[in-house]
């Protein structure tokens, strides 16, 4: 029994493993952003072969250029955040996200506390999952590897599915235990939930894997918008991965 759950929460971790849309492939191969993507033939294994066949060093090339993707959608998001703190009519709530994003902005990794401060704040207007305004949703699924050219209700709808996936297998790898999984499951676990993990310690992506199930496990199906942002929030600035 103990056996085939070890078994079965492997295969959700590397079957939900980040599959980067038409979106990052077609702006990698136009090469619009400012990093440099390198010759036709760096970029050939990463489009032609699947994962499995990559080798150390390409597998950490290709992780960091998705990541960097990801990533450029981050501080929008926290000005999105930053301009909808009017419309919320709880005054703590206010107050509470005001904190978050400045400690955010100012290079801060947020405790586990500041982000479930504000569960209520992100289960209805205006963050709730029905409630984000277009421009949001487009950079929230950038934030996912998905891609932003479909109508918001398109968008809304594939992000509220990724975040309901990825929250029912949080509920099960907190059963199963994080000490279960290997070095590279873990590795792998946290990159799918926003964190670039390449370049970080097992036991560090550890300890960062139990902050995400921690706060996903607190939260009900209509506070799953915070865990989409969380994203963002818990993985900026974590051991220094801003840059």
């Amino acid at each position: 029994m103990a056996l085939s759950r070890v078994c079965w929460a492997r295969l959700a971790v590397w079957g939900s493993a980040v599959t980067p849309g038409h979106f990052v492939t077609r702006r990698l191969q136009l090469g619009r952003s400012g990093l440099a993507w390198g010759a036709p033939r760096y970029l050939f294994p990463r489009q032609l072969l699947i994962r499995h066949f990559w080798t150390p060093k390409q597998q950490t090339d290709f992780l960091d250029i998705y990541h960097a993707f990801r990533k450029q959608s981050h501080p929008e998001i926290i000005s999105y955040l930053e301009k909808v703190i009017p419309l919320i009519s709880d005054a703590g709530l206010r107050w509470h996200l005001t904190d978050l994003c400045t400690k955010i902005q100012r290079g801060t990794h947020p405790a586990i506390h500041d982000i479930l401060a504000l569960r209520e704040c992100f289960s209805n207007h205006p963050l709730g999952m029905n409630q984000l305004q277009a421009l949001h949703v487009k950079a929230l699924s950038r934030a996912m590897l998905l891609t932003s050219y479909l109508p918001p209700p398109l968008l809304r709808h594939r992000l509220k599915t990724h975040t309901t996936v990825i929250h029912q297998l949080d509920k099960a790898l907190a059963k199963l235990g994080i000490g279960q999984l290997t070095a590279q499951e873990v590795k792998s676990a946290c990159y799918l939930r926003g964190l670039n993990s390449t370049h970080i310690g097992e036991d560090r992506c550890r300890t960062w894997l139990g902050e995400w199930l921690q706060i996903s496990c607190s939260l009900k199906e209509a506070e799953l918008s915070l865990l989409l942002h969380n994203v963002v929030l818990l993985s900026t600035n974590y051991l220094g991965t801003r840059r």
